[in-house]
């Protein structure tokens, strides 16, 4: 057995000490690949390089990562059969899900997720492939830096002369909605008050479609919102982008169907787009609409990424106002960088709404945030909130 250890020391009197990061894969190559771009970042270490989920759980206490990027198949003990034995372990651990794109292992991602997983990510299918992996390194090193950070901010630092505070359970689910984490104040100052971000009034045409745009979290936060939207799906189209690679995103439109009990799948080049359906872009192609006729159509894109994804939101938020123009409602739920930030200036531009999920039940407050720090959204909700503000707007309800 090939085991890589680093101290596992952490001085408690900084927060600053660079993410502890433990690669578990069954491949010398993926595993040794990871382990370079992660020696390679100032901010993370690789804490252990494991071969199997077995040596991982054994392995945690000593190791103590703030994160853990978890291969699927491994002999021993596979990835979904070790997560909640390392998440019992250690409950404030960031666990990304790392695997080939397969139908199997598209499901068992979905399921690790509801499990407690923090994210997933496709791997390269080959060494010829791994060799030129600038997504999936550019991708894999933004997860481990944006979850590990939070994850190491949901554990309180220990005070003097008490018991270190139990570690936060971060549960990635359709419900309940994830409790706001409070920091630790200094015993002599007062706490900080944040200033309120800005709102604007609602657009005063009634929507005639809803637009969602998601990323890290969305699955789960997608499943909550459309089992609430009932009636909106039946009138009105609605149309989804969510960061998500081939494979996965058949899988999400079938989750999607189930969650809302109406047609949901993944978009289709050229279709004429009703009400009553749910659109889902696919992996790996942007889907914009466009006006032929009289109809609204879809129309994917294969062009480059936009905001390192694809698909991305801001194409289907931009071409959207070129159909609908103001009355256009979009929401931006949780998610990393900025996607839709743009996209949602061009909707409210043409006088419709934009509504983002709030920062304390986001997975990853980047996307949401992004929108709330430009000052284009009408509302800032939480997750529990959002359906039944948009069934409210399109009812008529401008308030």
């Amino acid at each position: 057995m090939s085991v890589a250890l680093a101290s596992s020391s952490i001085p408690s009197s900084t927060r600053q000490e660079p993410l502890r990061v433990m690669v578990v894969d069954d491949s010398v190559v993926i595993r040794g690949m990871i382990s370079r771009w992660i020696a390679s970042e100032p901010d993370m270490v690789v804490a252990a390089s494991l071969r199997t989920g077995l040596e991982a759980v054994n392995q945690i206490d000593r190791v103590n990562p703030d994160v853990a990027v978890l291969d699927i198949e491994m002999p021993e003990l596979d990835g979904i059969a070790a997560l909640p034995k390392l998440l019992a372990k250690k409950k404030n651990l960031a666990v990304i899900m790392a695997s080939t794109l397969t139908r199997r292992n598209a499901e068992i991602s979905f399921k690790a997720l509801s499990l407690g997983a923090a994210d997933y990510i496709p791997k390269p299918e080959s060494t010829r492939e791994a060799s030129a992996a600038d997504n999936f390194h550019h991708d894999l090193i933004q997860k481990i830096r944006t979850l590990g950070a939070k994850a190491r901010r949901s554990s309180p630092a220990p005070h003097l002369h008490s018991a270190p505070a139990a570690p936060h359970v971060h549960e990635l689910k359709p419900a309940p909605v994830p409790r706001p984490l409070a920091a630790p104040v200094p015993m002599h100052a007062a706490p900080a008050v944040a200033a309120p971000l800005a709102r604007r009034a609602f657009g005063t045409q009634m929507p005639k479609v809803l637009l969602i745009g998601s990323s890290t979290g969305g699955p789960q936060a997608l499943m909550s919102v459309v089992t609430e939207l009932g009636a909106v799906i039946d009138r009105f189209p609605v149309l989804i982008t969510q960061h998500m690679p081939p494979t996965f995103t058949t899988i999400l439109a079938e989750h999607l169907a189930r969650s809302s009990r109406r047609p949901a799948h993944e978009a289709v080049d050229g279709e004429v787009i009703k009400a009553g359906q749910i659109y889902l872009a696919p992996g790996g192609r942007h889907m914009r609409v466009a006006r032929h006729g009289t109809d609204a159509v879809i129309a994917l894109d294969n062009g480059p990424p936009v905001n390192f994804c694809k698909p991305a939101v801001d194409p289907l938020f931009t071409s959207a106002v070129e159909v609908w123009q103001g009355a256009t409602l979009a929401v931006i739920l949780t998610g990393m960088g900025s996607d839709g930030m743009r996209g949602g200036k061009d909707v409210v531009a043409a006088g419709g709404s934009v509504i983002a999920q709030d920062e304390a039940t986001s997975v990853v407050w980047g996307m949401p945030g992004a929108a709330a720090n430009a000052g284009i959204c009408a509302a800032i909700l939480p997750l529990n909130q959002i359906a039944s503000k948009v069934v409210r707007l399109f009812a008529g309800d401008r308030s």
